[in-house]
C-alpha cells in the first residue's frame, strides 16, 4: 500500500437495497456488504406465519435458523465488489424466488448442507473492533452508522504518528481465482458491517447489531421481534437470540434466554445446539432509535455491552449545568 493508493480512494454514496416484510420496508447497504443476506432471510421467513408460531417457539426458531443457512449460502456465493462483477441482486431479492427457496426448509429436520456452500479462503470472525451508533435529532432525521477495523486491533499495524490501527478486512477475500470475491488489487472484499433502517408509514427505525457475520442474522431477528411479536425497540434488542457462526453443518449457538424446553425441541430436530449464557458478546451488540411520527423519539441500547441510550438535554438542564 502506498500513499498514491490512499490518494486515489474516494467515498461513495450508494443506493440502499430493500425488501418488504409484512408491510414494513427494510433497508440495507448493497454488495459488497452482507446486507442482502438479512433481506433474503426476511423474504424466506415471510413464507411462514412466525407470529402464529409464537415468540421463542421451536417452530419459529427452526424456520429462522434454516432461513439463515439458505440466505448466507447465496450471499457467500455472489456478493463481491460490484466494480469487478455484478451480483444478481434483483434475482436474489425476488419474492417468487424466495417462496421457492423457502420450500426447501424441512419442518421436521435441520439441514446439514445447504447449496451453494462456503468457498475456500473465507473464515468466519465475530469481529472484535466494531462500533455502532444510531442518532435521531429533534426533527426526526436518523443516522445509522457502523465502523470497524475487523478483528481485534485490525492488522495490528499503526502507521507512525497516526494514532490509529489499519484494518484487516482483506481477510474476507477468497483465494479461489474463479470466484467473484477473489483477491485482486484495488478491490473491496465481501464486507460484514451493515447499518440498518426499517419503516412503515410514519414509523422509522435506525438500528444496527455488531458482530461479524452475526450481523445479518441478528438484523432479521430484530425485525421479526418488532413485526411478528409486537415488541418495542428495547425489547427487540434484549430478546434472546441465536447465531450460527459457521457456513455449513447444523451447529447453532442459542442464548440461555430462550427456554430450555425450546432448545431441547430444536436439538430433537437435528440442530446441534450450544447454549450460551445471557448477555455475552456472542450475539452481537445493538442500538436503535425510532420516530413514530408523533414528535416523540425513542432510543434503545441492549444490556449485552456498555452502550447507552442518551437523550438530548433539555434547555432547562443545559441552563442548570451552566
Amino acid at each position: 500500500m502506498t500513499a498514491a493508493d490512499l490518494r486515489e480512494l474516494a467515498p461513495e454514496w450508494v443506493q440502499p437495497i430493500s425488501t418488504t416484510y409484512r408491510g414494513w420496508t427494510v433497508y440495507e447497504l448493497p454488495p459488497n456488504t452482507q446486507g442482502i443476506a438479512a433481506l433474503m432471510m426476511l423474504n424466506l421467513m415471510e413464507s411462514y406465519p412466525l407470529g402464529e408460531y409464537g415468540f421463542h417457539s421451536a417452530r419459529a426458531l427452526h424456520v429462522m435458523i434454516e432461513a439463515k443457512k439458505l440466505a448466507y449460502a447465496d450471499m457467500l456465493r455472489y456478493v463481491c465488489d460490484t466494480r469487478f462483477s455484478q451480483p444478481p441482486v434483483a434475482a436474489m431479492l425476488d419474492k417468487p424466488y424466495a417462496t421457492r427457496r423457502a420450500a426447501e426448509i424441512r419442518p421436521g429436520r435441520a439441514a446439514h448442507d445447504v447449496r451453494p456452500s462456503t468457498f475456500d479462503g473465507l473464515t468466519n470472525s465475530s469481529g472484535n473492533d466494531t462500533i455502532y451508533l444510531s442518532v435521531i435529532d429533534r426533527h426526526g432525521n436518523i443516522v445509522s452508522l457502523i465502523q470497524s477495523i475487523y478483528e481485534g486491533f485490525g492488522a495490528a499495524i499503526v502507521p507512525p504518528g497516526s494514532g490509529f490501527a489499519l484494518h484487516n478486512r482483506g481477510a474476507l477475500f477468497t483465494l479461489d481465482e474463479t470466484h467473484p470475491n477473489a483477491l485482486a488489487p484495488r478491490k473491496r472484499p465481501l464486507h460484514t458491517i451493515i447499518p440498518g433502517f426499517m419503516a412503515r408509514g410514519d414509523t422509522r427505525i435506525g438500528f444496527g447489531i455488531m458482530g461479524g457475520f452475526n450481523q445479518a442474522q441478528a438484523h432479521a431477528q430484530f425485525v421479526a421481534n418488532i413485526v411478528d411479536y409486537g415488541m418495542d425497540i428495547q425489547q427487540a434488542l434484549e430478546a434472546g437470540r441465536f447465531t450460527k457462526g459457521t457456513f455449513s453443518g447444523a451447529d447453532v449457538s442459542i442464548e440461555a434466554l430462550v427456554p430450555e424446553s425450546v432448545r431441547t425441541e430444536l436439538a430433537a430436530l437435528g440442530h446441534e445446539v450450544t447454549t450460551v449464557p445471557p448477555r455475552t458478546g456472542t450475539f452481537g451488540h445493538g442500538q436503535a432509535v425510532m420516530s413514530d411520527g408523533s414528535g416523540v423519539h425513542f432510543g434503545a441500547s441492549e444490556p449485552r455491552h456498555d452502550g447507552a441510550a442518551i437523550p438530548e438535554a433539555s434547555p432547562q438542564e443545559l441552563r442548570s449545568q451552566n
